[in-house]
């Protein structure tokens, strides 16, 4: 079935988030981020994407992202962070979306992570393709490896082994770097309804990084093409802490009374 054209042209991209989560839905940190990126055709990641959304590019180009990174302390609204249950490694395959209100925002193929539980209320609660999976990130010398090898429900044995060296901190991120980067919300579906879940988090802290091993079958895993060559860019932030905001009640949010 075609997706749904946008009906006006897609916000802004900037670094700082355009909205405020002033009532937190979830809190956490991100933290030790590797991005990997390669370009893909807009054809190709459409019949991916959730109804009411597509592709969203930069020059005619969209891209499909390899994340690895540690997840630290998810919360409910204003409370604590869970320091054991809600910390732990993830990797993620993602898409660049847009909605019909413009809101440019990102899909999620697939969340490997290492604890059951959070996997499990992921998965059930906001029908998110979470997989549990033995994981473990390591620093070692300017280097960080990130190591992922799936579990449940599979397909198992989908495994990625992410090594980086990180460089210099970017003064000026350039457009793709902010494209790929300053992304201020989720695109999923909800019990066949669009969500749209925002988040604000300060600007990212970006670094340069050289990819020293990359070795992974967890895009094709996610119903993609597997990459013919190394990525176009590689990156490393030390982390943000992240607020998640209530959906809105406009279209593209949770329906609400």
């Amino acid at each position: 079935m075609p997706k749904t054209p946008r009906a006006v042209d897609p916000e802004p991209i900037t670094a700082d988030p355009p909205h405020a989560a002033d009532r937190p839905l979830l809190t956490q940190s991100w933290l030790d981020l590797a991005f990997l990126h390669w370009p893909a055709d807009p054809a190709d990641v459409a019949p991916l994407l959730p109804a009411g959304t597509v592709p969203d590019t930069l020059d005619g180009v969209t891209y499909v992202g390899l994340v690895a990174f540690r997840m630290h302390r998810v919360g409910w609204f204003r409370l604590p962070g869970v320091p054991y249950l809600g910390s732990f490694p993830e990797t993620n395959v993602r898409l660049y979306s847009v909605d019909a209100q413009g809101r440019r925002g990102v899909v999620f193929r697939s969340l490997d992570a290492s604890r059951l539980i959070p996997v499990a209320v992921a998965r059930s609660v906001f029908r998110l393709p979470y997989v549990w999976s033995r994981m473990a990130v390591r620093h070692e010398d300017g280097t960080v490896t990130y190591t992922s090898s799936r579990r449940w429900p599979g397909p198992r044995g989908a495994h990625s082994r992410i090594s980086v060296r990180v460089g210099e901190r970017i003064g000026e991120p350039s457009a793709l770097e902010h494209f790929l980067t300053a992304r201020w919300g989720m695109h999923n579906a909800f019990f066949g309804r669009p969500l749209y879940l925002p988040n604000t988090h300060p600007r990212w802290p970006l670094h340069r990084a050289e990819l020293l091993d990359c070795d992974e079958d967890l895009v094709a895993a996610a119903g993609l093409p597997a990459p013919a060559g190394p990525p176009v860019s590689v990156l490393y932030s030390p982390g943000v802490p992240v607020r998640f905001g209530r959906p809105p009640r406009r279209p593209g949010g949770i329906p609400t009374p």
